[in-house]
C-alpha cells in the first residue's frame, strides 16, 4: 500500500470557501485538486512538467 498524499493549500487560497487549490508532490509527480471537491478526481503532472508550468508563470511566459 502506497503512503497517502501530503496536500499544501495554496498561499493565494483563504478560509472562506474561496477558489483553493492544493497540491502534493512526489518525486515523480505533482498532484493538483480543488480542495472543496477532495474526493473528487484530481490532475497528476510529471514533476518536470509542472516546473516547466510554474516557471512560465513566474517569469509571465505562461
Amino acid at each position: 500500500m502506497s503512503d497517502p498524499l501530503t496536500w499544501g493549500k495554496s498561499s493565494y487560497s483563504d478560509d472562506e470557501g474561496g477558489n483553493c487549490v492544493e497540491v502534493a508532490a512526489t518525486p515523480a509527480t505533482v498532484h493538483i485538486r480543488d480542495s472543496k471537491t477532495p474526493q473528487a478526481p484530481h490532475l497528476t503532472l510529471p514533476t518536470p512538467a509542472w516546473t516547466a508550468f510554474v516557471t512560465a508563470l513566474r517569469t509571465g511566459d505562461a
